[in-house]
Parts: structure tokens; C-alpha cells; sequence
């Protein structure tokens, strides 16, 4: 009989026959909370040990050794001493749980959930019902305050409430709707920003006959959503509204029905008649159309960041810091690339965001508080100022306390931009484009469902892992033909390329599509991402394969200049030149392009024979040995970060 395991609640695990087994202290606990997490994946050692530890002891390590040992006579009493453990096994550099998928409360409760939510409504209740029993607490009750346990278990919450909900529906749909009233009452109560625990609610009360409490309902919903977040009901809450009105079931397009422009048309007319044109509502509402603006091509792009400052500069001289906190940080654009379009004004947006917090009052809306600061992590990208990581974390904290799914989103787009404090961060990145990827499909969050694809595409490409990276560039370019994105293809054509230059038959055959992605480019407003990237993507590969590099003296190499410059004057055999660019050549920024810029600075430090430049190389790329250089920024690849460092030792050997 299998051991189990509990996580759903305190970290606890029981024997074969359901007797609880001692897994000693908190430390033993918490390295098999740890390897729960990783399901089935190995954690290296190292990495126990910075998560156990803010600031390892000596002998850490050994520790951690000990730990596994003990939790392995515990979990497998009856096993030989030198035959090797089944389930905490050893693999390479760490360890792993090797646990069958139903012996984890929490794994079983996902699959449970998720079986049910194609079930008919009687079974889907009763396994909601038996899924919903294994809670015993808090997932991995304990650990809260644990940075590698704070996804899952958040992840996990959002599970249980998706489930508590869709119980709900199911006792609906069986003719139920009394008995969903009281538990739907407290679930709003304890979590205001789920409109889908408003919808259900006021749909329960409609079925029971009581009309009036359940517009009652939607109207809290409808005030909640406005003065707290800032944002309308969703189209759903709305149409339930409106059915309830008409006092119908479900209200239908007929073939009648007003074409999109018409619609447009007289909504337009309607809003100028009745909203004031000074008001701040309108402001708010110009903030919702930048927002689609912003997603439509290369001129609504321009268009966006052109008006945005205006809405922020027209809200400040209204003088109600919380309409302009609104303005601010309605604006949840996703961002992928960690160079701004245009600096100067992402300055003038962090500044204003600065300026209302500074002014915000006791008592005002957390959610908007944690727009702003989403709203200062995503536009400090590509600075070295403490504030942006700083703003992400206390963004990303609140939104998880409130369990708003879209301020989750928006507060996890500014911890991606804010995740290049050092190379190597491929893994956490991909962390990051997953949760966003589950976390949107769940709450219909298009936009950042396409950004948590386009995280992992280039996550995935850093580690090498094209076949699963190209299943988020189609499913990138699936959700951008299906919702009309025509700027998500520039980054998936890029991908491609980028994978053609990595796997390809011919570093001409990628050049090739390079040269294709270029063209795309040129037209797509975007020139943070354009400025450069041609002839660096085309350097990076002449590098990685040896070829000579010849380039036109007009080359415009934008904000790369500065690495690329000492192999423009070694290929002119100006080696005093080269050599003095190459001690100017500052840190690169830390970014998507960090490693494919150090590496040509170790090519070049290699070819002048400069130590300093050698060694500073050395110890900056040492973190991303196991990556591709530069395709983690999803568009180029400068080829494995290992050749590299193996370069530099042998020629820092040499000298020795």
C-alpha cells in the first residue's frame, strides 16, 4: 500500500494503512513541501538549500543530506539499507519525489476538479463535494511566508475557489438554488473581487423568486468593482442584469440585431449625451479604449503611448489623486520586451504613479495602490533603480492577498520585467509565463494569457527546449487570429527564426529569416524591440559560427553600440582602438539581451587578450551555463552560453 501525502493544509503524510507517519522537525517538512512543489521534477541541491535558508549556515549542505536520510527511513521503514530509495530519490545534482499522481491530496484534488468540470451535474457535484473534503487548511499550512511555496499555493487557492463556484453552478443546475444562497453569501463576503461568485449569487436568488435582492446584488457587485478596482462589470454580470430585468433565463442576438458600427455609433452618441465632457468618467473610460487601442497595430500602438500621457497629465490637473491613481493603473498593457519604447516617457508615467501614492489617502483602494505599482515595475524595465523590483513585490503581494485574477496578471508582468538581476533566470521566468498562462486561460485574461506564452517561448528557448517552445508560439498565434493580435506574430516569426538559427541546416537559412522577422518589424511601432536587433541578431550569429563579420559603415547599431564597437575596429585590424572600446564597454543592461552581450564581450576580451574584460565575463555568464545565450529574449541566440565560459578558461589557462 502507497504512502500518502497531505499538503492541503499542514504538510503531513500517512502510511499504508492511514496512520499518520512522524516526519520530525520543520526543516524535514519543508524540504518534502519543497520537492511536493516541484512534482516530480529534481531540485538541486543548492537550491534546498537557498529555500530553507535566508542566509545558509556552514555545512548546509550536509544538512540537507541528513534531512533527505530521515525523511527516507521515515517514508520507507521496511527498505533495505543499501538498496535505493523509491520514493525520495536521488537523480544528478538533487533530488526528486518519485510519487504516484493520486498520492498527493493536492495533485488529486486538481484531477478531480478537473474531471468534474465535464461531468454531468450530479456527478460533477459529487466529486466537487469529495475534492473539496481533502482541505484540511491552508495549502502547505506552515510555509506561508516561503517564497517557493507562494505560486502553489496560490495557484492552489485559486483552485479551491474555481471549485467552490462551480459547485455552486452544479447545484443550480440540479434545481438546488436555496441551498447555494448561505454558502455563496460568505464566499463573496471573504472574496469581493470574484465576479463569478456575484454572478452565481444573484442568479441564486433570482431562482428562488427574490428578483429584488438579487439586482440588490448585482448593484453591490457593480459599486465594488467601480470604486475599488476602478473597472466596469464584466459583459456576463452585465447580461445577467439585464436578464433579470426582462425576467428571463438567457437572452439571445436575434438576426435583427444592429451591426457592429451602428452599435458603436449610437453608444458613442448616447455616452456624449449623458456623461459630462470634463468629468473624470470619461477620462476612466479613455483608458479602456487605449487599452484595446494599444493591442490593435503599429499606429493604435503609437497612438496609446501617445494619448496615455495626455489622459495621466489631464487627470492631475482634475486634482482627485485617486481618479488619476485609476487613470494610471487602468492601463494594464502586457509587456514583453524589457527595452521601453520610449524612456523619456516612461519616466514622466513612474513619476506620476510616484506622485499618487505619495498622495494617496488611509483607507484608499489596495487594488488601485498595487495597479500604480505594477504600473511603476513594468515601465522601470531596462533600469538598474531598486524601486521597480522593489514596486513588484508589494504589487504582487497584495494582488494575492485580495485574489483579484487581473491586478495577479498585471503585478506578475512587472516581477517578469523586473527578473534580470543576474543571468541564469530562464527557470524563474518560466515560472512566471505559467502561472500567467493557467491564471488567465482560467479568468479569460486574453492579453496576459498571450504574454505567459510568449514568457515561456522565450524561457524555453534559453534552455534549449524548442518543442516546447513552439508549442506556445501556436498557441500564441492561435489566441492572437482568434482575438485580432496582429502584433503578437512579430514576436512568434522572431522565435522562429531565432529557432532556425539554433537548430537550423545553415546559418544562411537563418539570416535569411532574420532579414524576414526584420521587415515584419519595421512596421510594427515598436521602436524599443527594432532599433538594433537586425544587424545584432545577424553579429550573434556570424560569432557563434565563426564566419567573418563585415557590416556597412552605416550601420545603425542603436543602443548595442556599445559591445558591438570593439568588433567593428577588430575587423579593421585597429587593435589599440578595439582594445580601448573594450575597457569602455560598460556592464550590459540586464535584460532579455544580458547574456548574448557579455558573451561578445568575451569574444572580444578573448581576441585582445584581455584579462580584466576575461574574467569579468567569466564570473557574470557562470549562472547561465546551462542556457543559450540570448534566446531568452526569444529573437536571437549568440549559441550556448558553455562554449563560452569553456573560451575563457582556456584562454585564462594559457596565462597562467
Amino acid at each position: 500500500m502507497q504512502v500518502r501525502f497531505g499538503v492541503l493544509g499542514p504538510v503531513v503524510a500517512w502510511d499504508g494503512v492511514g496512520a499518520p507517519i512522524d516526519l520530525k522537525g520543520p526543516k524535514h517538512r519543508a524540504v518534502l513541501a519543497r520537492l511536493v512543489v516541484a512534482r516530480g521534477r529534481v531540485v538541486p541541491v543548492s537550491r534546498l538549500v537557498d529555500d530553507l535558508w535566508q542566509e545558509p549556515p556552514p555545512g548546509a549542505v550536509g544538512a540537507v543530506r541528513t534531512f533527505v536520510a530521515a525523511l527516507r527511513r521515515a517514508l520507507e521503514p521496511q527498505r533495505p539499507p543499501r538498496e535505493p530509495a523509491r520514493l525520495l530519490v536521488t537523480e544528478g545534482p538533487g533530488y526528486a519525489l518519485r510519487s504516484a499522481p493520486d498520492a498527493v491530496d493536492a495533485w488529486r484534488f486538481e484531477d478531480e476538479v478537473a474531471v468534474a468540470s465535464t461531468a454531468p451535474p450530479h456527478e460533477t457535484l459529487e466529486r466537487i463535494d469529495r475534492a473539496l473534503s481533502w482541505w484540511r487548511g491552508p495549502a502547505f499550512a506552515g510555509f506561508d511566508d516561503e517564497p517557493w511555496s507562494r505560486v502553489e499555493r496560490s495557484r492552489l487557492e485559486q483552485l479551491r475557489l474555481n471549485a467552490i463556484e462551480q459547485r455552486a453552478e452544479a447545484r443550480l443546475d440540479v434545481g438546488r438554488a436555496s441551498d447555494v444562497v448561505p454558502d455563496l453569501d460568505a464566499h463573496v463576503a471573504e472574496h469581493p473581487w470574484r465576479e463569478e461568485a456575484w454572478r452565481l449569487l444573484a442568479l441564486a436568488l433570482y431562482r428562488t423568486g427574490r428578483q429584488g435582492d438579487a439586482l440588490a446584488v448585482l448593484r453591490r457587485a457593480r459599486n465594488l468593482l467601480l470604486e475599488q478596482l476602478g473597472v466596469d462589470p464584466s459583459p456576463r454580470l452585465r447580461r445577467l442584469e439585464t436578464d433579470i430585468l426582462r425576467q428571463a433565463d438567457r437572452v439571445s442576438d436575434g438576426p435583427g440585431s444592429p451591426g457592429p458600427q451602428r452599435v458603436w455609433a449610437e453608444t458613442a452618441a448616447a455616452y456624449d449625451r449623458t456623461v459630462a465632457s470634463g468629468s473624470g468618467a470619461r477620462l476612466e473610460s479613455t483608458v479602456g479604449l487605449l487599452r484595446s487601442l494599444a493591442v490593435t497595430g503599429a499606429s493604435g500602438l503609437e497612438a496609446a503611448r501617445e494619448q496615455r500621457i495626455a489622459a495621466i497629465a489631464a487627470a492631475e490637473q482634475l486634482g482627485d489623486p485617486e481618479l488619476t491613481a485609476r487613470v494610471i493603473g487602468g492601463y494594464d498593457v502586457p509587456a514583453i520586451w524589457t527595452r521601453s519604447d520610449d524612456p523619456a516617457r516612461a519616466a514622466q508615467i513612474v513619476a506620476a504613479a510616484e506622485r499618487a501614492l505619495a498622495a494617496f489617502r488611509p483607507g484608499s483602494s489596495e487594488a488601485t495602490r498595487a495597479r500604480l505599482l505594477a504600473t511603476i515595475a513594468v515601465e522601470s524595465r531596462g533600469t538598474r533603480a531598486a524601486r521597480g523590483p522593489e514596486a513588484a513585490r508589494e504589487a504582487e503581494r497584495t494582488a494575492r492577498r485580495l485574489g483579484d485574477p487581473a491586478l495577479l496578471a498585471f503585478a506578475l508582468n512587472g516581477v517578469f520585467m523586473q527578473t534580470f538581476h543576474r543571468a541564469g533566470l530562464a527557470p524563474e521566468r518560466d515560472e512566471i509565463g505559467a502561472e500567467l498562462v493557467m491564471l488567465s486561460a482560467r479568468h479569460g485574461l486574453v492579453t496576459f494569457e498571450i504574454l505567459g506564452h510568449l514568457v515561456r517561448l522565450q524561457a524555453r528557448g534559453a534552455l534549449a527546449d524548442f518543442a516546447t517552445g513552439d508549442q506556445h508560439a501556436a498557441a500564441a498565434d492561435r489566441l492572437a487570429e482568434r482575438h485580432d493580435r496582429p502584433l503578437v506574430g512579430v514576436f512568434t516569426q522572431w522565435y522562429r527564426a531565432l529557432r532556425l538559427a539554433a537548430t537550423g541546416p545553415s546559418p544562411q537559412a537563418a539570416e535569411a529569416a532574420y532579414r524576414d522577422a526584420a521587415a515584419q518589424l519595421a512596421n510594427a511601432g515598436m521602436p524599443g524591440v527594432e532599433r538594433g536587433l537586425l544587424p545584432l541578431a545577424l553579429l550573434c550569429l556570424h560569432v557563434w559560427h565563426g564566419d567573418p563579420i563585415r557590416f556597412d559603415d552605416d550601420t545603425d547599431w542603436g543602443p548595442y553600440t556599445p559591445w558591438v564597437r570593439p568588433f567593428v575596429l577588430l575587423t579593421r585590424d585597429r587593435l589599440a582602438d578595439a582594445a580601448t572600446a573594450l575597457r569602455q564597454t560598460p556592464d550590459p543592461p540586464r535584460d532579455l539581451l544580458f547574456e548574448a552581450l557579455w558573451c561578445l564581450t568575451a569574444q572580444a576580451a578573448i581576441a585582445l587578450d584581455d584579462h580584466t574584460a576575461m574574467k569579468r565575463a567569466r564570473t557574470e555568464l557562470t549562472p547561465a551555463a546551462n542556457e543559450l545565450a540570448g534566446a531568452g529574449s526569444g529573437m536571437l541566440t549568440v549559441g550556448p552560453v558553455s562554449r563560452y565560459l569553456d573560451d575563457l578558461d582556456a584562454a585564462l589557462s594559457r596565462t597562467r
